[in-house]
């Protein structure tokens, strides 16, 4: 019961940090264009930076609600916990792409020399999907071999 307040708690406070970083990137854009007197697009593309981080820990926040408040309880099967990391892995996978590409459009305008951190953001993206895959490959073998009776079950 504690641990599920806790997990409740901790999603609220990501819910209400992620509705900051939306409120503080639309804040950010509409004060730089009103201050300007120009639309700067170095400032829409860290507004829409910030919303992609935000839809990120927002998600985190709802994955836990989901997996620790409203469920509440061990996973029954491998597939049920693959299942879960999937969704998971693939929230922060698309975050990260999102952001990789915000980041190479605001800096492909500035320094071009700068590509590198955006650069790296796409290898770990990458790697991060391939991993996701290569997990996803390996427990569901896993799988058909326990169900097929090679393996014993789980548990």
């Amino acid at each position: 019961m504690l641990s599920r307040v806790v997990f409740g708690f901790a999603a609220l406070v990501l819910m209400l940090f992620a509705l900051g970083l939306i409120l503080q990137g639309v804040w950010y854009s509409a004060s730089s264009m009103w201050a300007a007197g120009t639309q700067d697009k170095t400032a829409l593309l860290g507004a829409i930076g910030y919303v992609i981080i935000a839809i990120a820990v927002f998600d985190v926040a709802k994955f836990l609600v989901e997996e620790e408040v409203v469920q509440s309880r061990e996973k029954q099967t491998a597939s049920e916990a693959r299942l879960s990391l999937t969704k998971f892995i693939s929230t922060i996978a698309i975050a990260v792409f999102l952001e990789a590409l915000v980041t190479v459009f605001r800096v492909s305008t500035e320094t071009v020399a700068d590509m590198l951190y955006p650069t790296f953001l796409l290898v770990a993206g990458t790697l991060l999907v391939l991993g996701l895959g290569l997990f996803q490959r390996l427990s569901a073998a896993v799988e058909e071999r326990v169900e097929s009776g090679s393996l014993p079950k789980e548990g």
